[in-house]
């Protein structure tokens, strides 16, 4: 089950920066009402909103090649592909 917390502290966020995805984080670090959780990371994007996908195993932007099927893509077109950053 997911769900979406919003936290405005900054530092409290801190042990989640730098993190691969699926890695699992404890919540003790956001307080004690998430003592005991663990939180895993599952998604997201940066700063100007390029989605993070799943098996890129680098910290910057990457161009891809998209077909239908993958994820983060919408095929609009039959057979067409399109190259984009994430």
């Amino acid at each position: 089950m997911q769900k979406v917390f919003e936290i405005d502290d900054d530092k409290k966020l801190l042990p989640f920066f730098d993190k691969r995805m699926a890695t699992e984080v404890s919540g003790d670090s956001l307080g004690d009402e998430f003592k005991g959780y663990v939180f895993r990371i599952a998604g997201g994007n940066d700063k100007q909103g390029f989605p993070m996908k799943q098996g890129i195993l680098c910290n910057h932007r990457v161009r891809l090649l998209f077909k239908k099927g993958m994820s983060c893509y919408r095929e609009r077109r039959k057979g067409c592909r399109k190259r984009k950053s994430v």
